[in-house]
This record gives C-alpha cells, sequence and structure tokens, in this order.
C-alpha cells in the first residue's frame, strides 16, 4: 500500500510515518496543504490521511480540490476538531471516514487498510480494466482511446490526442522527440520532426487548466509533470 500523510504536527507526522512502515506500507509525507494537491495528483496513493489545520491551505479546501479534480483516492480526515458538524463538512466534501485525534494507531490501520479493500474493485484513481491510471484528474480510456480529465472527455485535435495518450503513458519521465513524432505522425515521411513543436504548443495551452504541465526538454524531448 502506497499511502499519502498530510499532516503538519511533526511529532504526529513522524509518529504515523514510523508506525506505517514498520507495517510495511509506504508512506510519502507533506506538511503543507498548498504542496499537497500536486504531490496527490502525482503520486497516485492508494489512501491519504488528511489533517484538516494546514498551512498554506486548509485541509478541507485540498479535498475539495482534488475531488474537482477527479482524484477519487479513499482519504480519512484526522483532526482534532470533534464536533458533528466538523465531521459532517468534512464527509459531505468527499473524505471517506473521519477520526477525531487522539486515536487508536491499530483502528486507524483497520479503517485504512479496509477502505483500501472497498476501494480495488471500485473505479478510483488506482485504476482498472476500462481506463487507465489517472494522473492529475486525466486518464485514458482503453477502448476508445479518449483522454477525460474530471470524469469529462477532452476536446482534442487527432494529433494533440495522441500525443498526450503517449506522455500519459510515462508521467514524470522523459520522452524523446523522435519516437513522439513517429506516435503522432505515423507513417508521414513528409512531415518535417520540428512539427512535434507545433503539436505541444496547442496542447500544453490545452492542459493548463488540469494542474499538468507539458515541459520540452532542449536535446531530450518531452515529458509531464504536476504543476506546483
Amino acid at each position: 500500500m502506497k499511502l499519502l500523510l498530510i499532516e503538519d504536527n511533526a511529532t504526529m507526522h513522524t509518529t504515523l510515518r514510523r508506525s506505517f512502515e514498520r507495517r510495511g506500507v509506504q508512506v510519502l509525507g507533506c506538511d503543507d496543504g498548498a504542496r499537497a494537491l500536486a504531490l496527490w495528483q502525482a503520486s497516485l496513493p492508494d489512501a491519504v490521511l488528511l489533517d484538516l489545520s494546514l498551512p498554506g491551505l486548509d485541509g478541507l479546501e485540498v479535498l475539495s480540490q482534488a475531488r474537482a479534480a477527479g482524484l477519487e483516492t479513499p482519504v480519512i480526515i484526522l483532526t482534532a476538531r470533534g464536533t458533528v458538524g466538523d465531521r459532517i463538512l468534512g464527509l459531505n466534501t468527499g473524505a471517506d471516514d473521519y477520526l477525531p485525534k487522539p486515536f487508536d494507531l491499530d483502528e486507524l490501520e483497520a479503517r485504512l487498510r479496509a477502505l483500501v479493500r472497498r476501494a480495488g474493485g471500485a473505479d478510483h484513481a488506482v485504476g482498472n480494466p476500462a481506463r487507465g491510471p489517472v494522473w492529475c484528474g486525466m486518464h485514458v480510456e482503453r477502448d476508445s482511446g479518449a483522454v477525460y480529465f474530471a470524469g469529462q472527455p477532452m476536446e482534442l485535435a487527432p494529433r494533440e490526442l495522441s500525443l498526450l495518450q503517449a506522455l500519459l503513458g510515462k508521467p514524470g519521465h522523459a520522452m524523446a522527440k523522435e519516437r513522439l513524432f513517429e506516435l503522432v505522425f505515423p507513417g508521414e515521411s513528409q512531415v518535417q520532426l520540428e512539427a512535434i513543436e507545433v503539436v505541444a504548443y496547442r496542447l500544453r495551452k490545452k492542459i493548463a487548466h488540469t494542474g499538468a504541465q507539458l515541459v520540452t526538454l532542449r536535446g531530450l524531448g518531452y515529458l509531464l509533470k504536476a504543476a506546483g
């Protein structure tokens, strides 16, 4: 299991990280709400533990933005705000469970693993047979090849679609311009290699709202990375 821990209390953060790592869980940590969403989009964890009182961006706002971006990862809220109203607000924002501080570590692990088991059979960010993994709210529908963002098909020209499909296959990894050219202009020997730059320019503008960036690497090619 890959767990994203978003918690700014240093003692709590260290305790939870060490506890889960001893239990065989891979833990990614973040202590700032403003950076949490980009890390969530880039890492695609199996579950998220989210504190509400965060610097930079409140935990509820992080959750709200994540759900709006199409990130369906199971979330347990951990917070000292223990009133019924706070719990209802958190659940209505998109949390799957709510555990007020202080809590028992064994109970937290049991709830976490139960959520991940239930999500394993659902259509969520880890992926399913009908679609590829979600990255920055985008995924490729395997049957049609269409790219969706936040559940809605993106309006792309055929060559823009081909380029985005290729890059979403390896987000965060550079792809050579020559290889991308072969995928975007298959068999078109009369087209110059530089034509891929025009397609990349157009695609860059069309994905700007997703939280992803199309980066040009001089002498190497292109890659997708999470903004922030």
